[in-house]
């Protein structure tokens, strides 16, 4: 999984999959990450990557 950003935006792209949402809503899509992981625990670590990619943009975003 990865993240990749602009001033205004991020996109985080999976296998099948992209998103892009503007950079506020950052912390609102690591918190979704996080329940939905909290919710569905059979899931395993399906919700691991964006958690951590997230993460590491909250990071580089941030510093």
């Amino acid at each position: 999984m990865k993240t990749t950003h602009d001033d205004k935006t991020f996109t985080l792209i999976g296998k099948y999959w992209s998103g892009t949402y503007p950079i506020e809503q950052l912390d609102e899509q690591l918190a979704f990450y996080r329940g939905m992981r909290d919710k569905f625990p059979k899931a395993g670590n399906s919700y691991d990557a964006p958690i951590e990619a997230l993460e590491r943009l909250a990071k580089e975003i941030k510093a």
